[in-house]
């Protein structure tokens, strides 16, 4: 039998986010509705869908050779010394920011502080978490786990939450005010140690990375390429930004060169018009799907 890998992909929240970035990076996967197994356009691959907080456990048995998941379920799993990080991902369902896992009580609420939480009563996902740094506080609570809508439980049914947030929007529409941060996660791609360690699939899952980063770097970013009169070149360049240095290439007409670069997006209509007052024309934008340093 040929040799594969058995990754698994995130499943809920950051299962759309996860199939657009493999996407980019050239890997077609398709989700099927009913099935936990995603097709992957690589027959060296077999993809199985599990939940971001059940991920490195199953990595760390052995069940999947790598997944994807975030550096808190790692935590939250007490799965550090069991599985092997390769790389750090920052993608997520809405931005690419770290998530942050903070404590959080109603505006109104009397507690400012760690020692405020004596004896209280904390609804959160990450029990462990939690536990560990109110025993890094010297402090005792009942810390209850939180199926979901975490955020509707103060004051009523939990004195404070420990919960994630990219934006902090839903904490604020929940009227609710952090207290303090316990955690920053980004995601992470890791393997169980005798993958990692195996020659085959560890070049799998090198090139597998190498491609998502390429992805990742290109988010953001398109490339420009424009011709320029060689006497404007000095005050084209002296306009535009670039990644490294622009690409500057001969055209058949001596008088002239093609001038190459990327450039975060966002900047492209602010630079246009400079550009072509500095004497470039013929200005083609065109999208990346990968930078590869």
């Amino acid at each position: 039998m040929d040799q594969q890998l058995k990754l698994g992909l995130p499943a809920g929240s950051l299962q759309d986010a996860t199939g657009e970035l493999f996407r980019k990076a050239g890997y077609k996967v398709t989700f099927a509705s009913r099935s936990y197994y995603p097709a992957i356009d690589d027959p060296e691959m077999h993809c199985t869908l599990i939940r971001a907080q059940e991920m490195a456990r199953y990595v760390r048995d052995g069940s999947l050779d790598c997944g994807l998941t975030g550096h808190d379920w790692i935590v939250e799993n007490d799965a550090q010394d069991g599985v092997v990080e390769l790389a750090e991902l920052v993608f997520s369902k809405v931005s690419r920011r770290p998530v942050r896992w903070v404590l959080a009580v109603p505006a109104d609420s009397p507690i400012r502080g760690p020692q405020d939480l004596q004896g209280k009563r904390i609804a959160t996902e990450v029990v462990n978490i939690t536990r560990k740094w109110l025993a890094s506080h010297g402090v005792t609570a009942n810390v209850e786990f939180s199926w979901g809508a975490t955020e509707v439980k103060p004051p009523r049914l939990a004195d404070a939450i420990v919960e994630v947030t990219e934006t902090g929007s839903s904490l604020r529409a929940n009227n609710l005010r952090i207290v303090a941060d316990l955690l920053t996660s980004t995601t992470r791609f890791i393997a169980h140690p005798a993958a990692a360690a195996d020659p085959w699939k560890r070049r799998k899952m090198d090139d597998l990375i190498l491609m998502l980063k390429g992805a990742m770097a290109a988010e953001g970013k398109v490339g420009l390429m424009m011709n320029v009169r060689k006497t404007d070149l000095a005050a084209v360049l002296a306009v535009l930004p670039a990644l490294q240095k622009p690409t500057i290439s001969g055209l058949s007409d001596p008088d002239w060169a093609d001038v190459m670069t990327i450039l975060a997006e966002d900047t492209v209509r602010h630079l246009v018009p400079k550009l072509k007052a500095a004497g470039a024309c013929g200005i083609v934008e065109y999208p990346l799907n990968k930078i590869i340093d």
